[in-house]
């Protein structure tokens, strides 16, 4: 055998192209820019401007200066070669931003997703923390109880205690 050509152990040597080598995302992106360019109102008034011009020149010039004629068919046909080559550059440019948006629109599907996760085990915490609050005993329930015992079983008439001053208020302050 030939050389590497028979071996099945390593890969072909590539083979050149006679055809130039294009980069498909610098050519996407030089697309972008003229399909941005050809949508706004600069493009529009310098389109006009020249096609003013060329007509008012092959109508004004002197016969033997005018390049297109009365017909301007020359004129049509750089418009269609205009129209020709836009046209593409303004779907490839749209074709790249459906898929940005695709992918935009893909992380924001996943965000959302991992919003409503975080939002529903949130809520399930807030249950559980209330839940367990309900269980706790609280400084108004105390305080509540407190004021039970304080009046006692005949509503707050009973006698004072033997040597005692009253029963003991509680401050205000301790319970901050």
């Amino acid at each position: 055998m030939d050389g590497d050509g028979g071996r099945l152990d390593r890969p072909k040597a590539r083979r050149r192209s006679p055809l130039p080598r294009w980069d498909p995302e610098a050519f996407g992106k030089a697309s972008e820019r003229i399909a941005r360019f050809l949508g706004t109102g600069r493009f529009i008034a310098w389109m006009t401007a020249i096609v003013a011009l060329w007509l008012l020149w092959n109508i004004l010039a002197p016969p033997r200066l005018r390049f297109d004629p009365f017909p301007f068919i020359f004129l049509t046909l750089m418009l269609s070669l205009q129209a020709s080559y836009s046209a593409p550059l303004i779907l490839l440019a749209q074709y790249r931003q459906a898929d940005r948006d695709r992918v935009n629109l893909e992380q924001d599907r996943k965000q959302n997703e991992r919003s409503i996760a975080d939002t529903e085990f949130l809520t399930r915490e807030i249950a559980a923390l209330r839940t367990g609050l309900g269980e706790v005993a609280t400084r108004d329930w105390l305080r509540d109880q407190l004021a039970d015992l304080r009046q006692g079983p005949d509503g707050g008439r009973s006698a004072p205690r033997p040597g005692g001053h009253g029963e003991p208020r509680l401050s205000e302050e301790r319970d901050h």
